[in-house]
């Protein structure tokens, strides 16, 4: 990887010259890797995963409707008297942006062309317009519909069905990415509530780093009425996503479909869908999804070759004689994961932990929901741990000259140490994980 290799093609590398070194030492049977044909056409017929291209789909039309713009500018206005209540706006419309597109990316990249030359203008710090963009961003990554957790909940039935046979309970509770999307809902919209904590109590300590906006700029006729039309129609998506598997009509996937073609009737209501942008959306639709894809089929020559190598029973040895018991198992995974963050996309992380560490953190005694919301937690600060956090370069990227990398980085360690209070608390009660999905789904 740091002579840029692809991840997906050094996994598969990896892979393919542990399988003859380990052959030509006695250690491995070629013939194992006879199963990578079936295990490709099992997850391209995987109908779970057919949700990540739709949701994709779904998140890039809005972004390109005009949506988030009119979001952004109109709860600025709202929230703008307020000390801090432009980075305040930034973060609601951050949770309604995640919870209708899913995508981080395309979340930073927006609210920072928009909302950081505004903050600037009116005297904020760098750093706390910095650090809130990126986290708010970063909301995608854990409220649902979010593509991470559709592919940890795949991995995680997987793990979870292998755990329970080796426990000899041959009709395991199966753990559902629906299960996981409402485990996440209440963990996300507690950073959220987090993060406005955090910029509210700066607002009092530091005026002078978040300022209120100018009444003149604040106040405007009308603007009730445009912030609800703003807001009205990614609410009604989201109630339509989330409602339908809700309501037990729809699975993901349905509702992941249910959405892609809500985003057209949106775009189409406010003018903006046309051909050209529908041909830029399905390309970038396609090389998303084949980017993740891609990073799957790597990862499993990579796992199916640790599995024959004795990979998974030294990891389980190892994750078993750990003192604590699950927790401590759990300590280690938990810690391997957040530095793994500093250095590698969040999907590739998924790909190579959770089919090695899952079975056996579950056969530990885990709760597969909760071990699932713990990890999305975790994976969340990936994207904003320096050197490589992927939210501080899609900011770096559209930032004006007078931001520094540094600013950056400075301004979001305050966000990455609210993170961690979010997975502790998620940790030490683990019903804000697992109390809203069994109540609504009975179980």
């Amino acid at each position: 990887m740091m002579l840029g290799f692809g991840v997906a093609f050094s996994l598969a590398a990896l892979g393919m010259l542990f399988a003859a070194l380990g052959t030509w030492m006695g250690v491995f049977e070629m013939r194992l890797l006879a199963a990578l044909p079936s295990r490709f056409f099992s997850t391209m017929q995987n109908e779970v995963l057919v949700a990540v291209p739709l949701f994709i789909f779904m998140g890039t039309v809005l972004e390109r409707s005009g949506i988030a713009e009119e979001l952004l500018e109109t709860a600025g206005r709202l929230f703008g008297r307020l000390r801090g209540g432009v980075a305040v706006s930034v973060v609601l419309v951050g949770a309604v942006f995640a919870a209708s597109t899913g995508i981080v990316g395309a979340a930073v990249v927006t609210m920072g062309m928009i909302s950081l030359p505004l903050m600037l203008r009116l005297g904020y710090d760098p750093r706390v317009a910095t650090g809130t963009i990126c986290a708010s961003a970063t909301l995608a990554q854990i409220i649902p519909p979010s593509t991470v957790l559709i592919f940890i909940g795949d991995m995680l039935q997987a793990a979870n069905s292998q755990a329970q046979l080796a426990r000899g309970n041959m009709a395991p509770d199966p753990v559902s990415v629906g299960d996981l999307f409402f485990g996440a809902l209440v963990p996300g919209l507690l950073l959220a509530a987090g993060y406005i904590v955090w910029i509210l109590v700066v607002g009092l300590v530091r005026p002078a780093s978040c300022p209120a906006m100018p009444a003149a700029d604040a106040l405007a006729e009308g603007l009730l009425r445009r912030a609800l039309r703003a807001l009205l129609p990614a609410l009604v998506l989201v109630i339509a996503v989330l409602g339908s598997i809700l309501a037990g009509v729809a699975t993901p996937t349905e509702s992941a479909s249910v959405g892609a073609v809500g985003a057209m009737v949106l775009a189409f209501w406010r003018g903006t869908l046309t051909r050209d942008m529908l041909a830029g959306v399905a390309q970038t639709t396609a090389k998303l999804s084949s980017m993740a894809f891609l990073l799957l089929f790597g990862a499993s020559v990579f796992i199916l070759v640790f599995r024959g190598l004795g990979g998974d029973t030294f990891v389980e040895g190892l994750l078993k004689s750990m003192p604590g018991g699950m927790h401590g198992a759990m300590a280690v995974v938990m810690l391997i994961i957040f530095v793994l963050g500093f250095f590698l996309d969040p999907f590739e992380i998924i790909f190579i932990i959770v089919p090695i560490a899952g079975p056996v953190l579950i056969t530990l005694g885990a709760d597969p929901l909760w071990l699932g919301v713990l990890i999305a937690l975790n994976l969340q600060t990936s994207f904003l741990t320096p050197p490589f956090g992927f939210s501080l370069f899609y900011l770096r990227s559209v930032a004006p000259p007078e931001v520094t990398t540094g600013h950056i980085y400075r301004g979001i360690l305050p966000f990455v140490a609210i993170q961690l209070v979010g997975i502790a608390a998620v940790w030490l009660v683990p019903p804000f994980a697992t109390a809203l999905p069994r109540m609504i789904f009975g179980y």
